[in-house]
């Protein structure tokens, strides 16, 4: 059972130590293969994420490059809110209202978080221009600093880009976000009405040459890079295929808006429910389709490494934190 997760690239937003998905970041909403129990190779939306921690831990528990120090007993304590009916068994249903309801709390979890950053007037709303300038601001006052900089480009890009994201998310048009349009803002695969924008930025990050399609090669870039010659690996192979048979609906060798968006936001998936299946299916040993606190907790790698412990992160939270 292959399980590959295809890792976005990061970037750092000015001002914070949260690593969060930015116009110009779209990656980080671009999803993972995986294969799941009754499934095909298929692409999946997962809101990602990635925050640059600094834990001192005596025992750390890594996950995803990030080290993380587990409460004590936090394993069994967070087993036992999956199982919500108390009854010492994780049904894939359980596991899958779990996932969802971790996801819900990270996503306005990290609103929070970052909210005081913006919201400099004190006023719980967050204009563009206060948004414009806690990003932006240092770099707009001193382009001379940034001319002949790598960052100079990537400022310049992606100012526009959280501009019209921005005004995407502002759905009363007044140039200024309430805490539900910020996290549209911060998090538009979660949001019906920002699904274009995901679609646009994902076809802008990938179609390199400008034609408004994304080809094979570009597709592969995306993911893949020929740093010496020689062989592409198999599973390099096994993606230009899935180009080819799933991705290129209409066979003309490349990816327009309509089939980007069948790629990424798939109307059929269930990503929460994807992943309880695997989980439950790679941990359950006497195959009853549910799981016992212990085999939970024997294959506990990979639940570290899945949502349902919000990749590793919930194992530093209290109970009540949960």
């Amino acid at each position: 059972m292959a399980f590959c997760l295809l890792l976005p690239r990061l970037l750092l937003h000015p001002h914070s130590a949260t690593y969060i998905p930015l116009a110009g970041s779209m990656a980080a909403t671009r999803p993972p293969t995986a294969t799941v129990p009754g499934g095909n190779m298929t692409r999946v939306t997962l809101p990602w994420r990635w925050r640059s921690k600094s834990l001192g831990c005596c025992r750390a528990v890594r996950s995803r490059g990030l080290h993380f120090c587990p409460v004590q007993g936090q394993p069994r304590k967070i087993v036992d809110r999956i199982d919500s009916d108390g009854d010492g068994f994780v049904t894939t249903e359980e596991l899958k209202t779990w996932i969802k309801r971790v996801q819900k709390r990270y996503i306005y979890d990290s609103v929070a978080k970052v909210w005081k950053d913006y919201d400099r007037d004190k006023d719980d709303k967050i204009s563009w221009e206060e948004y414009k300038q806690a990003t932006y601001g240092y770099y707009l006052g001193n382009p001379a600093e940034f001319q002949d900089s790598s960052d100079h480009h990537t400022f310049k890009k992606m100012l526009p880009r959280d501009e019209r994201r921005f005004k995407a998310a502002d759905l009363d048009g007044d140039l200024t976000a309430t805490r539900e349009e910020f996290t549209a803002f911060l998090h538009p695969e979660e949001f019906e009405h920002m699904k274009e924008i995901v679609v646009l930025e994902t076809l802008e990050d990938i179609d390199k040459n400008g034609d408004g399609f994304v080809d094979q090669d570009e597709y592969i870039a995306d993911m893949f890079s020929h740093e010496e010659s020689g062989p592409e690996p198999d599973w390099v192979l096994s993606e230009r295929e899935q180009f080819s048979e799933f991705r290129d609906l209409n066979k003309d060798g490349k990816l327009d808006k309509d089939e980007i968006r069948h790629w990424i936001l798939p109307q059929d998936y269930d990503h929460a429910q994807a992943e309880a299946r695997h989980l439950v299916y790679e941990s359950d040993r006497n195959k009853d389709e549910k799981l016992t606190k212990e085999e939970v907790l024997e294959n506990w790698n990979m639940f570290v490494g899945s949502q349902a412990t919000n990749y590793g992160e919930d194992l530093t939270k209290n109970h009540d934190e949960l």
